[in-house]
């Protein structure tokens, strides 16, 4: 087991789904990792038996070059679940397929032993697998024991994180829920980035010049997927939260990395001042930080004086691209407070929450 302090063997990791965007971010984010050492990747039918570097050749989305230790690494078939048994530790999937299919694959890689660390939506609504913000609700890893049970696995499980743009504002209202206010109403609009829709994703035509007032499904995972983050289990099983409505505008904007939410909340009772929740915001850390995770952002919420700010291009990669940067802090003349949240979607809110979801299991000894 790895412990803060002693260098010890890495961990064998795979990563399937590594030919798309959010895999070429597993990949970058992987490289040099001090607990975790790709060993495996995985993708298509069409990509195996190529050497990654080959598969991903005229599409290789990253600004830095292919890891070296990973070009010449084989790509296998991910739907040959029994090709990574017995390589890796565990696996970060990044499929991009039908979510039935999906949900079938990442049980049958946890049926052969292997821990799954999903970025997919498809096991987002199952009972007994948590969906995870570190920062948040590290509780909910409790349940895995109930999950093996369930599914008759000895060491394999499955941890989702949630839909990227939740990242952008939900750390800075849990960390005001945390310290006794209840947040009882929120709406949002959500202002996301072109890389949130993969590649070669919206057409240029389409988004140049333009901002698209609709992503499929974006709605109805900003409204109902913090109420699961928020929830406590019961029973094996998680229960919703009941204490927040939610009302979500999400659009598309022509920024290449970056979601950045516009929110305003309505307090239950008390509300806070300006000046405590600036105090709250600045002085918030939780487990991550307190086991200092390699992953984890030094400081999780970051604000920004300035009333120009956050940007995306400016902000996004503040701390390690981890941090959500919160800026214009102000009274809302219809709820009681609105404020701007940014993070980076393709780092926080999908393969950097990814790897920072494994490293929190392995601290607490789930693998």
């Amino acid at each position: 087991m790895i412990s803060a302090g002693f260098a010890m063997e890495k961990l064998n990791v795979g990563v399937i789904g590594a030919t798309g965007m959010v895999g070429q971010n597993y990949v970058r984010l992987l490289e040099g990792h001090p607990w975790f050492n790709v060993v495996f990747v995985a993708a298509s039918e069409r990509s195996a038996g190529k050497k990654y570097s080959e598969a991903v050749a005229g599409r290789w989305q990253m600004t830095s070059p292919i890891p070296e230790s990973v070009k010449d690494l084989m790509v296998f078939d991910a739907a040959k679940v029994g090709e990574a048994e017995g390589e890796c530790d565990f696996i970060f999937s990044a499929v991009e397929m039908d979510k039935e299919r999906v949900r079938a694959l990442e049980c049958e890689y946890a049926s052969h032993g292997m821990p799954v660390f999903s970025n997919s939506s498809a096991h987002r609504w199952t009972d007994d697998v948590p969906m995870l913000i570190p920062e948040i609700n590290p509780r909910h890893l409790d349940i895995i024991p109930a999950q093996k049970k369930n599914h008759g696995w000895s060491r394999g499980f499955i941890v989702v994180k949630p839909n990227c743009s939740l990242q952008s504002y939900l750390t800075p209202v849990y960390a005001l829920i945390k310290e006794g206010y209840s947040v009882d109403r929120m709406i949002l609009t959500t202002l996301q980035a072109v890389s949130g829709a993969g590649y070669p994703g919206v057409a240029s035509l389409d988004i140049v010049d333009n901002i698209i007032p609709y992503i499929g499904g974006e709605e109805e995972k900003s409204e109902k997927e913090p109420l699961k983050i928020l929830g406590s289990i019961k029973d094996g099983r998680f229960v919703n939260s009941d204490s927040m409505k939610v009302s979500a505008h999400c659009n598309r904007v022509p920024v290449v990395d970056g979601h950045t939410a516009c929110v305003s909340l309505g307090f239950k009772e008390k509300k806070p001042s300006l000046e405590e929740i600036l105090s709250i915001w600045s002085g918030f850390k939780a487990l991550p930080q307190e086991l200092d995770l390699p992953s984890a952002p030094k400081q999780p919420i970051i604000y920004i004086a300035e009333n120009n700010r956050p940007q995306p291009r400016k902000d996004r990669d503040i701390d390690k691209a981890m941090a959500v940067v919160v800026g214009r802090v102000r009274p809302c003349n219809v709820f009681d407070i609105r404020f701007v949240g940014l993070s980076h979607n393709t780092v926080r809110g999908a393969a950097g929450g990814g790897i920072l979801n494994a490293e929190l299991a392995v601290k607490k000894k789930l693998i």
